[in-house]
């Protein structure tokens, strides 16, 4: 009984592996460079209508036995020789052009649908077969749509309409175009090789036109170079010179130094000797005068004893009342001037206040007259006006006439008198006030310009007098 026990064990155990081992070789990894196409029962897709194949690009996916199973289709790239001859262009010229396109089966994910659909199961050579009469179909529309000129000098344009048109067919099968590379665009009429000729004179004329001008840039700029050397070796040898000149100005210079500073030093040797030869003899004179003094002082000592100190005293009393008198003097001469000071500063003290005080009656004058300088002085002089002529009648009041002889004939002009005249005469000595006010920079008003004495100015001078 335990064996039968251990024995079934084993068989479940057995069966159990090799499920297990069944079941991992159903398990598929896809590579890199390949998709893995799982078909059969595959579940719907995003619509409700069943999925003829799922795709899987670098995964993994379970197939379940007896009712999935799978195949992979190659990522590796086709390259196709085009050589497409006697394409009609738009200008109805028969143009050849060899090319060559790299496609490959597309890894986005309606595509790889397409792929698995069509060519899952065909070799490398009959997809590279499919996909050359699609790119020869292509190929010639798009030629037949473009000029011979746009072909040949816009390439980029050529091979964008290319690709365009292209790939959207062969996404249809499944395919994605990678590369296209015309290596080359003939025609028949030669109308290329000619257009190749024209652009080929044009380069060599614009070359031969570079050329010279780049000839005539060398020759200028060789002559401008031999300018600037000429210019520059003349700046060098100006400099050169300005440079000896410096130096020999700075040698100059520096021998007038050198002898200023010989003949310093031998001023100074020389005042030196002078000096020392003056104090020699300053001091065989102070000796002298030491020894003239000691005897002086010894004969001094006997007059003194006898005669000179009474004379020495009365001297002493003199000038001590001298000292005594000028100091007296110096005493009152100072305060004399001490006094003179403070009567000055009295007086420049009481001149700085009338001086102020005129001021500020000034401003306020100018101030009452509407702040109008010319018409505060019309004041003023209004203000002062009896004064004036006052003193312009001063002038003849204190006249003394002792005695006037007058001899009239009665033949005096325009009814005057000789007396008449004389006194007219006098008063016309004084100058009028309305010169006064001109000489002045001013003018007298019309109702004191004195119009009414000028009418009767003998009468005036005879009541003025009488007065």
């Amino acid at each position: 009984m335990g064996d039968y026990f251990v024995i079934m064990v084993s068989i479940a155990v057995l069966f159990l592996f090799i499920i297990i081992v069944a079941m991992l070789k159903r398990y598929k990894r896809c590579p890199s460079d390949q998709i893995l196409v799982v078909y059969g029962k595959v579940g719907k897709g995003i619509e409700t209508e069943s999925r003829s194949a799922k795709c899987i690009h670098g995964g993994a996916a379970f197939i379940w036995p007896v009712i999935q199973s799978f195949q992979f289709l190659d990522l590796t790239p086709i390259s196709i020789e085009i050589n497409l001859r006697s394409a009609l262009s738009k200008q109805n010229i028969r143009v050849d052009v060899p090319s060559r396109f790299t496609v490959g089966i597309s890894t986005e994910a309606n595509v790889m649908t397409n792929a698995a659909e069509r060519l899952l199961g065909l070799s490398q050579e009959a997809i590279s077969n499919l996909a050359k009469d699609i790119i020869f179909g292509q190929l010639r529309l798009v030629v037949a749509t473009m000029d011979i000129e746009e072909i040949n000098s816009n390439r980029d344009k050529f091979l964008a309409a290319v690709s365009s048109n292209v790939e959207a067919e062969l996404k249809k099968i499944g395919l994605k175009l990678i590369n296209v590379n015309v290596t080359d665009i003939n025609d028949e009429s030669g109308y290329i090789q000619a257009l190749g000729k024209e652009a080929a004179a044009k380069a060599i004329n614009d070359a031969k036109k570079s050329v010279a001008e780049k000839n005539r840039d060398g020759e200028v700029g060789q002559a401008e170079a031999h300018q600037a050397q000429r210019v520059q070796v003349a700046a060098a040898d100006a400099t050169a010179v300005e440079g000896e000149n410096i130096a020999k100005i700075t040698i100059a210079n520096s021998d007038a130094d050198r002898r200023e500073k010989e003949a310093e030093a031998k001023r100074k040797a020389v005042a030196a000797e002078k000096v020392m030869e003056a104090k020699a003899l300053e001091e065989a004179y102070a000796a002298e005068k030491q020894a003239e003094d000691a005897r002086a002082m010894r004969d001094k000592a006997t007059q003194t004893a006898n005669v000179v100190v009474s004379a020495e005293i009365d001297k002493q009393k003199v000038e001590i009342d001298a000292e005594a008198i000028a100091e007296q003097t110096r005493r009152m001469a100072k305060g004399e001037a001490d006094a003179i000071f403070l009567k000055m500063d009295a007086q420049a003290r009481g001149i700085y206040e009338i001086l102020s005080k005129q001021a500020e009656g000034f401003e306020h004058l100018v101030k009452a007259a509407g702040d109008n300088a010319r018409d505060a002085v019309m004041l003023m002089i209004a203000d002062k006006l009896p004064e004036l002529v006052k003193t312009q009648v001063e002038a003849i009041k204190n006249i003394k006439i002792d005695k006037v002889t007058v001899w009239e004939t009665g033949n005096g002009k325009d009814g005057k008198t000789s007396t008449a005249n004389f006194m007219q005469g006098m008063l016309g000595s004084i100058p009028p006030l309305d010169d006064v006010f001109k000489s002045a920079g001013l003018e007298l008003p019309d109702i004191l310009k004195g119009s009414q004495k000028a009418n009767h100015p003998v009468e005036d001078v005879k009541s003025e007098t009488k007065s």
